[in-house]
């Protein structure tokens, strides 16, 4: 093999997509792993959503493919913990079970699942479907990159000017510690971040959570400060000495 190829070869074993799947039956576990190895996809396994659970955490997967019906923690737990999480939030769930009845695919979907294959299943069908999520969801995650890039040498430039002004003595609007809003350690991690101009993909990056997160985390910085802008959260928290 010539050195383009490897690596070639060795850029796609990267970018492969990570698959963790969940399945208490251990032959439909080895086959659907099997298969999907062979299509390229990146396979861990869990003999159920107690074991799906603590794998998902450490292996920060890119799609979760997880049986409804197991003992300990069922399907619809493990979608309940990982929707709560907020790493992995995001991350989309199919579900592969033995029911088939309209009503289960309806509270599947309630409970936040984003696609539903009953048993038996066409193995070509589950790698399509597998794969519309994974381009589902690098469109969703592209689509939040370019908007959270946009005005970033503006923003980058108005920070730099706040931190001037208040670097020359302009710190008179300071509150009594009294008068200041109390922030979860999570917040105040995006606090700052944000007053040290970062983007809020670099945020995500940083903290290991999603974009979607870091706007929900930025909004709520908003509301308990008082601003509306990422500039005027920048003065205030500077003003009121939150960031170093």
């Amino acid at each position: 093999m010539s050195e383009s190829q490897t690596s070639s070869s060795n850029t796609e074993l990267l970018t492969q997509p990570r698959l963790l799947l969940v399945d208490d039956e251990p032959g439909i576990r080895t086959a659907v792993q099997t298969y999907l190895q062979d299509e390229g996809f990146e396979v861990t396994t869990a003999i159920d959503g107690e074991e799906g659970w603590e794998k998902a955490q450490q292996l920060m997967p890119d799609v979760i493919i997880s049986d409804v019906m197991m003992p300990r923690c069922d399907g619809y737990a493990l979608l309940k913990r990982v929707r709560e999480d907020e790493r992995l939030g995001g991350t989309p769930v199919i579900f592969l079970t033995a029911k088939g009845m309209t009503v289960d695919r309806t509270q599947g979907y309630q409970a936040g699942v984003d696609d539903y294959i009953p048993k038996p299943f066409d193995p070509d069908e589950l790698v399509a479907r597998v794969r519309n999520v994974v381009k589902r969801q690098e469109r969703l995650l592209a689509e939040a990159a370019k908007f959270a890039d946009a005005d970033v040498g503006q923003m980058a430039k108005q920070i730099t000017e706040i931190k001037s002004m208040l670097t020359h003595g302009d710190q008179n609007k300071s509150n009594s510690k009294n008068d200041l809003p109390n922030f979860t350690p999570r917040e105040a991690s995006v606090l700052q971040l944000v007053a040290e101009g970062l983007m809020n993909k670099e945020i995500a990056r940083q903290l290991e959570t999603s974009i979607r997160n870091v706007e929900k985390y930025v909004s709520r910085l908003f509301i308990k400060t008082g601003t509306s802008s990422r500039t005027e959260l920048v003065r205030y928290a500077l003003e009121n000495n939150l960031v170093t």
